[in-house]
Formats: structure tokens, sequence, C-alpha cells
């Protein structure tokens, strides 16, 4: 097991609806098959993945609260609330971890309102446009700088 402690990954509005809601844009995978797919890479690694998804801002926000001083990371995708939530942004930066934030389409090539994120000027890294893959590639950079921490604290 590694010594990275667990992940959380959120997951904001519609997402549920993965593989149904605009499987041209988001694809056919579902949401379970994502947190299936996030949760075997983490097993590869020895990492635990806390999983969450809510279409409700106010529930996405206490879940974070919740997580103060028990996440070592956060892999999110705000969905809709990327563009518009200034309270889930500065819920963020209360546990005071590394975040990834995902998008599963490329919103830079997608609508105007679509380009501005209040999450990705916290976020240590930004992933858009890979598909599902997005989340195994957040996963596996946060598994990666959180081991280099491990290796040089005292």
């Amino acid at each position: 097991m590694s010594d990275i402690g667990p992940i959380l990954l959120l997951n904001g509005p519609n997402l549920n609806m993965l593989g149904v809601r605009q499987p041209e844009v988001y694809g056919r995978e579902t949401l379970s098959d994502v947190v299936a797919l996030v949760g075997e890479t983490a097993a590869r690694h020895g990492v635990q993945i806390v999983d969450f998804q809510s279409n409700s801002e106010e529930a996405l926000i206490n879940r974070l609260h919740e997580s103060l001083g028990n996440i070592a990371g956060i892999i999110i995708n705000p969905a809709g609330f990327t563009h518009t939530s200034v309270a889930l942004r500065d819920a963020l930066v209360i546990p005071d971890v590394p975040i990834v934030e995902v998008h599963i389409s490329n919103v830079h090539a997608r609508e105007e309102f679509r380009r501005h994120s209040y999450v990705s000027p916290i976020a240590t890294a930004v992933v858009a446009g890979m598909g599902t893959f997005g989340y195994v590639a957040a996963l596996e950079f946060l598994v990666r700088l959180l081991g280099s921490q491990d290796e040089v604290a005292p």
C-alpha cells in the first residue's frame, strides 16, 4: 500500500448522466465506468479513491468541508459549476491539497462561456479534451506529485 492518503474524486452536475447526455461530446461511458477505471488505476498504485457526485453545489461544498484533513489530493470535474461557482472554488482550497481539474471535452474548443473557469487558477493541473482517460491522467499525475513529496519529506 502507498503512503499517499486518499484521493477525493468529485464530479459535478449532470455527470451522473454520462453515457446518456450528448454521447457525441462526452462519450458512451457511464460515471460508474469512470469510477471503476479510476479505481483500477488507483489500486495498481496502492492508493484509495473516495468518489462523490452531486448535482447540488451545496452537497459538493459540504463534501469538501468533510474532507479537511482526510485526503491527499482532489480530482474534480466541476462540470457546469466550472463557469459559475465562486463558492465551490473557495471550498476547494480549504483542504489545502493538490487539485486536478478534469473536463471530458475540450472546453476551449466549445462555446465561449465554457472557456472561463473559476477552478483553473487554483488548480495544480488541468486536463481537458482527453475523454474519460483524462481522469486516469489526473490520477497518475497526483500519484507522481504526491509520491515525490513523500520522497523529499524528512
